[in-house]
Formats: structure tokens, C-alpha cells, sequence
């Protein structure tokens, strides 16, 4: 009886000492969580397997013409991976269009190996040679890490990828009246427990446009840049845009050009 007494005691003395301690802690916001989650999984992050695949398929003889894609040019010559992930969307001559990193890829699939560019367009996300193309991109963005992003702005064409990109990102429509810039045109924006980066300007080093393809937790999944604004079109209730359109290529050029800087973590872990 005497011990319960004293133990009791204790405890009554130790908990203002304690409710002390945690009101004078420095408390943690709901984004110092998720970097916190993030940075536990980076360790094992499964990108890693997207990455390895990606590899093995650039050098993989594959397709009608069974050829590899050593030969593809991403902006810096046949062949050269290193630095192009951190310089698209980027003017390409040969199709005469600006391209991003998947629909450059889908681009040399056909070109070098044969493969029906527009069968591989059509198909959803996750399913057959499309996966493949995130595989791809994985990859390559992995060998771009640590760098600064940097698009070119010379050509006409990619000032004109630009503007169109500027004008789509402020464009309200949908049954919200929903734009890119509702969620990220300021400073201080979230969704649910998720801080909403500002893409009109440089977010800072592995951020937004910068962080991406990146696996998702939530879903066990892989997504590169087209996936990722195909689902910003469904939370605004847009239509889905096709794959490697202008539509998506002038946004990721209006995205990719205001993030001149910041640092590329891609493949990143999202929840």
C-alpha cells in the first residue's frame, strides 16, 4: 500500500515536469512528418527496380528491328543519358516538335526499333510497352540526380511551349472551376496533410517538377511526369490529355523552365 502511495506520488510529480518538456519541444508540422516518412523509405526505395529495369531495356535488342536504343538522341548526341534528363522538354529537328523525356523515348522506340509509337501512346499507364517507357524514364532521370535543372529556351518552338504551358497552368475550367494554379500558384497551400509545392517560380532543390518520376506508396506504383498531370487533369475533372500531347509537353516546359536551379532527386518516394 505504501509502495502504490508513493509510486502515485511519482507520477503526479513527474507529469507536470513532463507536459513541460513537451510544450517547450519544438512541435512538428505535418510536412516535418512526411520528410520524415519520405526520408525512412528512401533507403529501400523501390524505384531502385524501375531503374534496373530501365537499363536493361535501353540496351536490350528488342522490337520489330530488334535493336537497342544506344543509338537514341535525348538532346546531347546517340547514346548520352547523362545531364538530358535536367535540359527536357527540349526542340528536337528530326520531329520538329519539343519533346519531353517519354515521348522522346516512345519517339526512338519507333524510330530504332519498330514499335507502333501511337499503339504505345494509346496504351494506359502501367500496362505493357508503356510501362516499359517508365522504366526508361526512371532510369535515365536517375542518372541525371543531383543536377540542376536547366531547359533550354533558344528555339521558337520552346518559348512557344513556354507561353502555351503559362496560359494552360492559369487556366480555370471543369466543374470547380479548378486551375493548376488553385493548388499551386502561392505560398502556404495544402491538401489534406500534404504541403502543395509553388510551381509558378523555383520551389527549391527536389521539388515538384524536380522530384518526379517518382514511386508512389500509396498505390505501389511508378509515375513519371505524363501520369503525374494526368491525374492533376482528374482532381480538377478535366478530361485526360494524350500522352505526349502539346498540351502536356508546354506544362512540363512551363514547370521544368521555372524550376532553372533546383536540384534533381528524381527518382524520388511519394506516399
Amino acid at each position: 500500500m505504501r509502495n502504490t502511495f508513493l509510486i502515485g506520488l511519482a507520477l503526479g510529480c513527474a507529469a507536470p515536469l513532463w507536459a513541460q518538456a513537451q510544450a517547450q519541444a519544438p512541435q512538428k508540422s505535418a510536412a516535418d512528418g512526411i520528410a520524415e516518412y519520405r526520408a525512412m523509405l528512401a533507403d529501400g526505395n523501390p524505384a531502385e527496380l524501375f531503374e534496373a529495369k530501365g537499363e536493361d531495356l535501353w540496351k536490350h535488342k528488342r522490337g520489330p528491328k530488334n535493336a537497342t536504343l544506344e543509338q537514341c538522341d535525348l538532346g546531347k548526341g546517340p547514346g548520352v543519358v547523362k545531364g538530358v534528363f535536367v535540359e527536357l522538354p527540349r526542340f528536337f529537328k528530326d520531329t520538329g516538335r519539343a519533346q519531353d523525356l517519354e515521348s522522346r523515348l516512345v519517339t526512338c522506340m519507333e524510330t530504332l526499333q519498330g514499335f507502333d509509337g501511337a499503339e504505345i501512346a494509346r496504351t494506359p499507364f502501367g500496362k505493357g510497352e508503356q510501362n516499359n517507357v517508365t522504366a526508361l524514364a526512371t532510369w535515365i532521370a536517375a542518372e541525371s540526380k543531383g543536377l540542376k535543372f536547366n531547359l533550354p529556351q533558344a528555339h521558337a518552338q520552346e518559348q512557344r511551349m513556354y507561353a502555351i504551358g503559362q496560359r494552360a497552368f492559369f487556366y480555370r475550367g471543369g466543374p470547380h472551376d479548378f486551375s493548376c494554379a488553385t493548388c499551386h500558384g502561392e505560398e502556404g497551400k495544402r491538401i489534406r496533410l500534404q504541403d502543395l509545392p509553388q510551381l509558378t517560380k523555383n520551389p527549391g532543390d527536389g521539388v515538384g517538377f524536380a522530384a518526379w518520376p517518382a514511386y508512389r506508396v500509396s498505390n505501389g506504383q511508378m509515375w513519371g511526369m505524363q501520369l503525374r498531370l494526368n491525374d492533376c487533369f482528374r482532381q480538377q475533372r478535366f478530361p485526360y490529355p494524350g500522352f505526349g500531347s502539346e498540351l502536356t509537353v508546354a506544362l512540363a516546359t512551363y514547370m521544368g523552365v521555372n524550376a532553372k536551379g533546383a536540384v534533381s532527386v528524381a527518382p524520388s518516394i511519394k506516399r
